[in-house]
């Protein structure tokens, strides 16, 4: 089996992905690692996720895989024994995530392309936050969600009006936070070292740390009160934050509409009206 261009010995599948087909493997030279592939991937796919996962190396951030090898067909990546959740690396990696977030740039954006799953994300730098969220964001996703009938006239104009408050709705922003932007359970790897390690990053970029913490919350993180404690020791959340979660789970429910339809479209609507509702109540 070759991928990226290295030639690998005695692939086995692991589970785990959505979209990609992943293996355990060795090289030539009987060093372990990891490999992912997919058929027809979009263009700039695999190198999408590589620049992100070097986007989100960062002194006394979250540990993250070494990119062994790269190319259009595939990633191969350094091989992280697998561990099991605990309460003191969940604390730890709160910790260092928040060092992650405090490690942004002057804009909010990041300097090439990204994607969701195989969902494309604009990522073109703005000097705020709310027009990068609306613009990036929430109106590609509503687009495609209304193309492919996976939202509801309703939900869509919920969703539409989050857009026209945002700047509202998502006050305060702060700094722009370095942020994995799909931090989703799955893409949190609990390492036999006792480290959590971050993966699938090709949606990494400048923004809103509440993006990462809120979908840490969506599917439900093990340790998640653990996390957010480490991430507060470092990088206080903002006063009224609670209120701003759902806004922040928006976006991924819209992308979850497009890829595989479902009950995600009226969560995403469900979620813009809660956003809405928790202005409203302030």
């Amino acid at each position: 089996m070759k991928v990226a261009g290295l030639e690998l010995i005695d692939p086995q599948p692991v589970g785990g992905g959505d979209i990609c087909r992943a293996f355990a493997a060795r090289t030539r030279d009987g060093t372990r690692v990891f490999a992912k592939t997919l058929a027809d991937p979009p263009p700039g796919f695999f190198e999408a996720e590589a620049a992100g996962l070097d986007r989100l190396r960062v002194t006394g951030g979250p540990p993250v895989p070494a990119a062994v090898a790269v190319a259009a067909d595939g990633l191969v990546l350094e091989w992280i024994d697998p561990g099991q959740p605990s309460a003191g690396a969940a604390h730890s990696f709160g910790r260092a995530l928040g060092v992650l977030h405090g490690s942004g740039g002057r804009s909010y954006g990041a300097y090439g392309p990204g994607y969701v799953a195989t969902v494309p994300l604009d990522n073109t730098p703005t000097p705020d936050w709310p027009t990068f969220h609306a613009e990036r964001r929430l109106r590609p996703a509503l687009r495609m969600a209304v193309d492919r009938r996976a939202l509801s006239e309703p939900d869509a104009r919920a969703v539409d009006a989050v857009i026209e408050r945002l700047a509202e709705l998502a006050a305060p922003v702060g700094a722009p936070a370095r942020v994995h932007g799909d931090l989703w359970a799955g893409n949190l790897h609990w390492g036999a070292d006792g480290q959590v390690w971050l993966i699938d990053a090709a949606a990494a970029h400048d923004g809103n740390s509440e993006t990462d913490l809120a979908m840490l919350a969506l599917f439900g993180a093990p340790y998640l009160d653990d996390v957010l404690a480490g991430n507060d020791s470092v990088t206080p959340r903002a006063a009224g934050w609670r209120s701003r979660v759902a806004l922040h789970q928006v976006h991924p429910l819209l992308i979850h509409a497009v890829l595989f339809g479902g009950g995600y479209g009226s969560r995403a609507g469900e979620a813009a009206r809660t956003a809405l509702a928790g202005s409203a109540g302030g």
